[in-house]
């Protein structure tokens, strides 16, 4: 495989990232495409489960926490007040694919799709201010972006999209 094509999914809080994400990962592993994703959380998240041996590894200092089983494997690498890692370093990280979705990392400069929905905490459109949003996919009208508008919902037409702009497919 030669370098995996990346492309993002932006928004604000509960403005439909997640779900758009989902379908997203099942319409093109559907179409026969090796997918990887990166999320990008704004908190203290846990994999871990209290308890669990895991946890008590990393709880006891470990650097980081390899799980392997005969179905997955996780690694957790806790940072112990060190920086979090720079974009370009996770996805140096990642195994060989097709393509790497990324939910979040709004700043990023690489192709996104701007989510939005009516029940968004903040409804502010992102496009304006980002040149790398390159469409907007909505559960309402949008008449002023000026960009490729499609309806939240329409996952195949977004993923013929996403094959056009990451030159997945011409």
């Amino acid at each position: 495989m030669t370098q995996p094509r990346i492309f993002g999914i932006a928004g604000w809080k509960n403005s439909g990232k997640t779900g758009l994400m989902v379908r997203l990962v099942n319409e093109m592993t559907r179409r026969g495409y090796v997918v990887s994703t990166i999320k990008h959380a704004h908190h203290d998240f846990d994999i871990d489960k209290v308890g669990a041996d895991s946890y008590r590894h990393r709880e006891a200092g470990a650097h980081e926490v390899t799980i392997v089983s005969s179905t997955r494997f996780a690694i957790m690498h806790e940072l112990r007040g060190g920086p979090e890692p720079s974009f370009e370093e996770i996805l140096a990280r990642l195994a060989p694919c097709d393509l790497v979705l990324i939910e979040g990392y709004k700043r990023e400069p690489i192709p996104k799709i701007e989510a939005r929905r009516m029940e968004s905490a903040n409804r502010e459109p992102l496009a304006p201010s980002d040149p790398h949003i390159v469409a907007v996919a909505a559960d309402h009208p949008v008449t002023d972006a000026g960009l490729a508008v499609f309806d939240l919902d329409d996952t195949a037409a977004i993923a013929d999209f996403v094959e056009k702009v990451t030159g997945l497919r011409d």
